[in-house]
């Protein structure tokens, strides 16, 4: 070996295997001070994270790798889910000696430890990972007819016109009560186009009832809301989606609900008692209140959404346990899949239970969370989670994923993009690395293509109101999103885009970035690009599900490949602003051909392959 380095864990020559481990895997690890340093002694000395237990195995030496030494040892992963944070003792025979951690050699009695992810083997879903998923806010894809609120909960109204903007400033003051009117039968209507995009899925924000147009104050878990359509109207977009290939997942709102509910019922919409009008009521135990009727806990302070117990049995009952649960209901009645709001905000228990009951009614739906950070190790309310221990989520929406992404293209290193997804391959079990939502954006963030075309960002409300890119701007960010398209559908997990990305859709935050979707009107060259991607993906095996290899990753260059079987493909971008020529390693071949362009490409010698890369462009290659 000739890697200039002690311990490296993400090297094989020194942690076999990568990265997380099933329970019981036996583990290889192999340190390699150097000779002239005189250690005589090595040690591994791990904590499990959620136990506090504290163990010391010994690595004995092995053999000489040219001046270094090697020491060795092997031994099983713990038998039970953990996290485990492991550093080495080196020491002489003399007793001198020194720690080793992620920072190198230390004697400070602090250590910086390697997280190992050690879980429980277990079924998830093939398909969410492999194919590519597709946002939709229900209320501004697709209308067929302006609908009349009337009779519907909550002060709403319509805008007449499909393309007015949506109201950022409303004189009372009461937010988010403006609807276009997005149906089921409208997006229906669409199911063709979706496909012609290579979507094998879509995740929904909420669709149920509900006093405000993004649904996530929920009115009632067991009825559609009306302005959407009917069950009937859900089940049979479900089965046109499948129709095609295509799978639903619905977003579900658990750690609260709205104050206007059936549950709470603030206002007394609904005939029957809620929690705020009476302690009689039989959702008044799934809420806590601090002085009945007004004074109760409520989601990040917002009186309008107080918060639920999901311990309480009642309501756990409700949502899963029944055998017309809302969890049963919804998969039975067409869906595959949920993913969770607000993860961090609902306890390891309740998320275990809603999978077991998921595998139970439909054993192929997949749950995935919304976790902004690294799942693996996320501290939430001063507790470790557990997601990804084998028990919870197949998955979470990565949002490292998309900040690394924008550093990059906005000027920063491609090896730091490298570092930050090495970093979660490392901690994630393969399998919920490989099922991540991954993103450009979604409803809680400004839209790609002004994050990427804009120059700067307006400072009030009413400037970011008004913004649109200039010609300049908007050219610049058209090339951009089309390189953030290619890595995020060669990359492994889900390529997902949220609704409108994929034809120019400009704004930035709530409600700017949820515009209705400009029919007619799009940016048919993005359009295209996006549609080509989703064809590549679909019909390349390797892009799916293939392993991962880092190729060049420096300054503006990045490039990985995906591998296969026998199938080799690659992504090559150059985010700057001039040409670049690198040579990579190609083990795919005598040629690569841009599977965009059909331009192609041959191998120098040796299986290098040397590529002029224009300014802002890229190829994907097979």
């Amino acid at each position: 070996m000739s890697e200039p380095f002690v311990f490296d864990s993400r090297s094989i020559h020194c942690k076999d295997p990568f990265g997380a481990v099933p329970c019981g895997q036996n583990i290889i690890l192999r340190c390699r001070p150097l000779q002239r340093e005189g250690f005589t002694h090595c040690a591994v000395m791990m904590t499990n994270d959620y136990t506090g237990e504290k163990f010391k195995t010994e690595l004995y030496p092995q053999a000489i790798d040219g001046e270094r030494v090697r020491f060795y040892a092997s031994f099983p992963a713990p038998d039970e889910p953990q996290l485990v944070w492991y550093y080495f003792k080196l020491w002489r025979d003399d007793g001198s000696g020194c720690d080793l951690d992620r920072t190198g050699y230390r004697n400070d009695g602090k250590q910086d430890p390697w997280q190992m992810t050690v879980y429980e083997k277990n079924h998830t879903p093939f398909w969410f990972g492999a194919g590519v998923t597709y946002q939709i806010f229900p209320d501004r894809f697709c209308r067929l007819e302006v609908p009349n609120p009337e009779g519907m909960i909550g002060n709403r109204w319509v805008h007449e016109d499909w393309n007015d903007k949506p109201v950022w400033n409303p004189p009372d003051g009461i937010w988010n009560r403006d609807f276009f009117g997005g149906s089921f039968k409208g997006i229906t209507s669409k199911m063709d186009y979706l496909a012609g995009l290579g979507v094998s899925t879509i995740y929904f924000n909420p669709i149920f009832e509900s006093a405000s147009n993004h649904r996530y104050n929920t009115a009632d878990y067991k009825n559609i809301d009306p302005m959407l359509g009917t069950e009937e109207d859900f089940r049979e977009m479900c089965m046109e989606a499948n129709r095609r290939g295509m799978r639903i997942i619905l977003d579900g709102v658990f750690s609260h609900t709205g104050d206007q509910s059936r549950y709470f019922n603030v206002d007394g919409w609904y005939p029957e008692l809620g929690a705020y009008q009476s302690k009689d009521s039989p959702y008044y135990e799934w809420y806590k209140f601090n002085k009945w009727p007004d004074d109760y806990t409520s989601w990040w302070g917002i009186h309008t959404l107080p918060d639920t117990l999901e311990e309480n049995q009642s309501y756990q009952n409700y949502m899963i346990w029944n055998q017309d649960s809302v969890i049963r209901h919804w998969l039975r009645a067409g869906a595959s899949g949920w993913r969770l709001d607000v993860a961090d905000e609902l306890p390891d228990s309740f998320i275990a239970h809603i999978r077991q009951v998921m595998h139970e009614t439909a054993s192929y739906a997949v749950l995935i969370g919304e976790v902004w950070e690294d799942a693996s190790n996320k501290i939430a309310y001063s507790e470790r989670r557990r997601y990804f221990l084998g028990k919870e989520l197949h998955g979470v929406m990565n949002y490292p994923f998309r900040s690394a992404t924008l550093d990059y293209l906005r000027g920063g290193d491609a090896d730091q993009f490298r570092e930050t997804l090495e970093t979660l391959r490392e901690n994630y079990p393969p399998a919920a690395f490989n099922s991540a939502m991954n993103f450009l954006g979604t409803h809680d963030t400004a839209r790609i293509l002004t994050v990427l075309g804009a120059r700067h960002t307006p400072q009030s409300k009413e400037e970011r109101a008004k913004f649109r890119l200039s010609p300049e701007e908007r050219r610049r960010g058209l090339a951009l999103v089309r390189l953030a398209a290619m890595i995020l559908y060669a990359f492994p997990g889900s390529p997902t885009v949220y609704y409108g990305d994929e034809c120019g859709m400009e704004g930035w935050e709530d409600p700017f970035n949820r515009e209705t979707y400009p029919w007619g009107h799009e940016e048919n060259d993005l359009q295209h690009h996006f549609a080509a991607l989703g064809r590549i993906r679909h019909e390349r095996v390797s892009l799916q599900r293939g392993s991962l290899d880092w190729l060049y990753t420096s300054g503006p260059i990045l490039a990985f490949g995906r591998r296969k079987h026998a199938e080799y493909k690659g992504l090559v971008v150059n985010a700057g602003s001039e040409e670049r020529e690198i040579t990579i390693d190609w083990p795919g071949g005598s040629e690569a051909t841009d599977l965009l362009t059909w331009q192609k490409f041959y191998v120098v010698s040796d299986k290098r392959l040397r590529l002029k890369i224009p300014p802002l462009s890229g190829y994907i290659l097979g």
